[in-house]
This record gives C-alpha cells, sequence and structure tokens, in this order.
C-alpha cells in the first residue's frame, strides 16, 4: 500500500498525542473488524475547540487521521468542527487507499462523539441528530457545489502499525 508523505509524517510524528485531564468531552470509538480504537478529548471555550488530544491504539492510517482531524478541529467553533467529515480528513492527508478510509471515519466519529459528550456535560442534551445530520449534508452539498470556505489538502496513507 502506498502512503502519501503527509500521512507518513503524521504516523511518524503525530501531533497532540495525548490526554486533556480536564477535557470538556471526550469521544470514543473503535472498529471490531480491524481493532482500531480512537480516543478524542476536547477543551472548548467560548463556544470554540482551543486544544485537541488523542490517543489512539491502531494502524497507521488511524494514528495519522486522529493526529490530523486534531489540527483541523483547534480554533474551530463547534458547529464549524461538527462540519468537518471523514473525506476533509482524508484529503488533508493527501487522501487514503480506499480500504484504510475507515480510519478517517473513525476520527470523524471521535470528535463528534466528543462533542456530544461536551453538550451533554454542559446543556445536559447531546447531539440532536436530525440537526447533526442537516449540517453533514450541508458540507456534503457545499463541497459538491465548490462553495466550501477553506480548502483541505490532499489524500495520504499509514501502515499497519499499533501505538497507543
Amino acid at each position: 500500500m502506498q502512503y502519501s508523505t503527509k500521512v507518513m509524517e503524521h504516523f511518524a510524528n503525530p501531533r497532540n498525542v495525548g490526554e486533556i485531564p480536564d477535557a470538556d468531552g471526550i469521544g470514543n470509538v473503535g472498529n471490531p473488524v480491524c481493532g482500531d480504537i480512537m480516543r478524542m478529548y476536547i477543551k472548548v471555550a467560548d463556544g470554540r475547540i482551543v486544544d485537541a488530544k488523542f490517543k489512539t491504539f491502531g494502524c497507521g492510517a488511524a494514528i495519522a487521521t486522529s493526529s490530523m482531524a486534531t489540527e483541523l478541529v483547534k480554533g474551530k467553533t463547534l458547529e464549524d468542527a461538527l462540519r468537518i467529515t471523514n473525506k476533509a480528513v482524508a484529503e488533508a492527508l493527501g487522501g487514503l487507499p480506499p480500504v484504510k478510509m475507515h480510519c478517517s471515519v473513525l476520527a470523524e466519529e471521535a470528535l463528534h462523539k466528543a462533542i456530544d459528550d461536551y453538550l451533554k456535560r454542559t446543556t445536559g442534551k447531546g447531539l440532536d441528530v436530525k440537526e447533526h445530520e442537516e449540517l453533514v449534508a450541508e458540507h456534503a452539498h457545499d463541497v459538491e457545489h465548490g462553495h466550501e470556505a477553506e480548502a483541505c489538502e490532499a489524500p495520504g496513507e499509514g501502515d499497519d502499525l499499533a501505538t497507543a
């Protein structure tokens, strides 16, 4: 499998690895088929994600997508963070082989679960599933019609190595 330089860079030198002890939201996801496990931590201030960290046990692509997702989300409002899709993560890495796209899906899900956890802690109510689906659909429409505000970089990928 061929991986982009960006994927290999994020695998070899992942950004934002670790925990946020006083995290405002934590998202846990796993894929029972491949064994990848991701935990994402977010810190929120004034409606913006001011810090994000992760711990991942999985392949190189899982580590790289976790790393990139934390980079993409920092400084974003919660609404903008919810618009970060698995495709945006993969594109920012220079692309992922089809067999590794599930890693970017896990990164998106971990982020969304961390935001959901934050909302449950602060408002007593998590993400509105319908509202969340509408945000994702709106983002897909914007991308399809070239209205995306920020251009992502290209996709990439990593090999099956484990880390925590």
